[in-house]
């Protein structure tokens, strides 16, 4: 074990690590990184599959983005966003708007994605009591759904190992059963949908719908839930569910926003118009930090009153709207312009899905899911009866492990495997990835030690 890494254990407690493995498997110093490769001491390199949790889009250290950071720098480096404000915030809200659904036409900044998810559950939640509704202060959220791992976003999260310890603190919603296609819950076989997955839900808000202030749900890809993409006609139902019964419709575009679906925003696969946008990950391109939380005229009204009636949101986080990371996410979408990258992704999108089709063929591939540049495989013990593989057998560790000395990043949901690809992949890098992963899970489906029946 290298100096750095013996220093960096000595003092450092890494996110979702379980510490005492690193003694087996250190982390790996990173020196460097430039599009999509990550450079770790001595020379070795990795491709980012994962896109540093989600939230690279353009590529690392991208030129366009790293001037408008230095510039910004050299003139004003943060200042409070309450009474003040700054060309940058105006600017990026003022884009993001434009490109948002049509209604959502005010921006209240953050942080980063649970922060963005909380400012969407305390503003709605707020909102009822400002109109005179207070009986209305319940969620209802997906139970396979992530949000985030402040208390708020946990209560609104699916149960998981994400979330499970912390139950005590959480407040009490309503859960609805995820549109999980490839275990659908209804126990239709896909391509046979009628979205009748959706009628629990609709008979909670029939019966609950007094006291339910909204509905947040992660539109057509449920990513820390497994990778799950689901049809663009349930999120329809359910935005007309919601229109229907009052409540509001809160979307957590954190993870699917920012060209990850092939479109800006996954949303635009669908026709609902959300009282709620989350945005958070690739609002920078992974660059720095910042959340954004979009919504309409009608709910910036309900707040905007004589002070002393009490409506102020009081709400706010020391970094909102830093000026360094608002001028990172306005060159992240100059970029989006100048290189044309929702069309370029297009043109990749049949070489993709053509790639991870071949997993099929593989006995432990129980489902390959696909929308934009993010792909799923799920791994499962038994194809027949669709049993995952157990948390005890680690097969995402082994996979983790296999990956890294093909050079690839690839850090497994469980028995999920899935690749998450920064915008600005090469077709030659593509092939790259998709035939190195594809080498990866063969392996492991010809392992004995999982046991394959």
């Amino acid at each position: 074990m290298n100096d750095w890494i013996a220093r960096d254990l000595k003092h450092n407690w890494h996110p979702y690590t379980q510490m005492k493995d690193c003694r087996r498997l250190p982390p790996i110093l990173i020196e460097k990184a430039r599009g999509l490769k990550l450079y770790g001491a001595g020379g070795r390199w990795y491709y980012d599959t994962i896109s540093s949790w989600w939230c690279n889009v353009h590529g690392h250290n991208h030129p366009r983005i790293r001037e408008a950071i230095r510039r910004q720098a050299a003139s004003l480096d943060h200042v409070l966003f309450a009474g003040f404000t700054h060309r940058p915030a105006i600017l990026l809200a003022e884009k993001l708007t434009a490109l948002a659904p049509r209604r959502l036409t005010k921006l209240f900044f953050s942080d980063n994605g649970s922060t963005a998810v909380e400012v969407a559950l305390k503003m709605s939640f707020q909102y009822w009591q400002n109109v005179g509704k207070p009986e209305k202060r319940r969620f209802v959220a997906l139970d396979r759904g992530y949000h985030g791992d402040t208390v708020g976003a946990m209560s609104v999260s699916g149960a998981s190992p994400f979330n499970e310890r912390f139950a005590p603190l959480l407040f009490r919603t309503y859960k609805a059963p995820s549109p999980y296609c490839y275990r659908c819950p209804e126990g239709r076989e896909p391509g046979n949908c009628v979205t009748e997955c959706a009628r629990p839900l609709e008979q909670l808000l029939k019966k609950r719908g007094r006291e339910i202030a909204g509905i947040i749900l992660e539109p057509l890809v449920m990513a820390a839930g497994g990778m799950i993409i689901y049809p663009p006609a349930y999120l329809d139902r359910v935005g007309k569910l919601a229109a229907k019964h009052g409540v509001h419709l809160i979307l957590d575009e954190v993870a699917t926003g920012f060209g990850r679906t092939g479109k800006m925003f996954a949303c635009e696969h669908a026709h609902v118009q959300p009282d709620f946008i989350c945005l958070s990950k690739g609002i920078t391109s992974g660059a720095l930090p910042l959340g954004a939380t979009l919504t309409t005229e009608r709910v910036y009204r309900a707040f905007y009153a004589d002070y002393a009636q009490g409506k102020t949101f009081y709400h706010g986080h020391t970094y909102t709207a830093n000026p360094i990371a608002c001028a990172a996410a306005l060159a992240s979408l100059r970029v989006f312009e100048e290189e044309n990258t929702l069309a370029r992704v297009r043109g990749l999108l049949p070489q993709f899905r053509d790639g991870l089709e071949r997993f099929r063929s593989l006995p432990i591939v129980g489902d390959v899911r696909q929308i934009g540049l993010i792909g799923a495989i799920e791994l499962v013990k038994d194809r027949r009866t669709k049993e995952p593989f157990g948390a005890r057998e680690r097969v995402g560790l082994k996979i983790y492990r296999e990956g890294l000395k093909r050079n690839l990043v690839l850090r497994p949901l469980g028995h999920i495997i899935y690749l998450f690809l920064p915008l600005c992949v090469q077709e030659r890098e593509l092939r790259f990835i998709l035939d190195n992963t594809y080498a990866v899970v063969q392996a492991q489906a010809c392992s004995k030690r999982l046991k394959i029946p």
